[in-house]
């Protein structure tokens, strides 16, 4: 822990569990103070437990927060500001994996995915800028994935919502640049990474012979691990990564560049 995020405050979507989870208690390790948010209340109370467990009570919150929810974002965020003085850092974490082709998903299930993978950033964004621009320089994690990058016949609403994502950062980016904000927007895009939500791809992420099969198609010859995507987190939330904004961090070990 070297608090190179001391003085930070921050939201993390979908941190009940898995990525959210990590990243929130990364955050928190490097010194900034976290409000973490899920639709899973029980869940999103646990990381707080635990973060304030680890590193003293005060240092983490949770609220239920469904990101699809308008007037779930605007709660979250007054709560964020009543419990933390502000915001200097949003981490747009919350996600849902939809299987099928373009022709065996339903239009419910593709604006489902639509709904959560890429509506929930774009109310994020939209509803947490007047908090950000109060604590410049601040900074907008999205994350995306290796799947806005590289397409599968099976993942027609996940590609197409994570990529979504992707491009809504960069416009994210350029319009506070534009306005002259110290408030960077990156997304971060991950292949597959140890996590409850790998069992909708694959099955089980605690299957070794499955976890062996898709470290065969990464060519670094393994998967993520929650670890190496909240390290990615805590730079793009630091002043460290100061002159990057509309870019995208790929953690794919090597698989786009085949």
């Amino acid at each position: 822990m070297t608090q190179r995020l001391a003085g930070k405050t921050a939201l993390v979507t979908g941190a009940a569990q898995g990525l959210g989870a990590g990243i929130a208690l990364a955050l928190a390790r490097e010194g900034a103070r976290v409000v973490a948010t899920d639709r899973n209340e029980a869940g999103a109370m646990e990381t707080a437990a635990r973060i304030d467990g680890e590193l003293g009570a005060g240092t983490a919150f949770a609220i239920r927060h469904d990101v699809t929810s308008e007037a779930d974002w605007q709660t979250a965020l007054a709560f964020t500001a009543d419990r933390l003085g502000g915001l200097s850092v949003l981490v747009n974490n919350a996600g849902v994996v939809t299987m099928g082709t373009v022709e065996e998903l339903d239009l419910a299930a593709w604006r489902q995915a639509m709904a959560v993978n890429a509506d929930s950033a774009f109310l994020g964004c939209k509803y947490a800028l007047p908090l950000l621009r109060e604590s410049q320089p601040a900074a907008i994690v999205n994350m995306s994935s290796i799947s806005a990058l590289i397409a599968s016949a099976n993942l027609t609403a996940y590609n197409a919502s994570k990529a979504a994502l992707w491009m809504l950062t960069k416009s994210v980016a350029l319009h506070c640049a534009k306005q002259g904000w110290a408030i960077r927007c990156n997304s971060v895009h991950p292949t597959f990474v140890r996590t409850p939500l790998l069992d909708d791809i694959v099955g089980s992420h605690e299957d070794a012979a499955v976890l062996a099969k898709l470290a065969r198609q990464v060519p670094i010859g393994r998967i993520g691990e929650v670890a190496d995507v909240a390290a990615a987190a805590v730079y793009l939330a630091s002043d460290e990564s100061a002159m990057m904004t509309g870019a995208e961090l790929k953690l794919d070990g090597g698989l786009s560049a085949m």
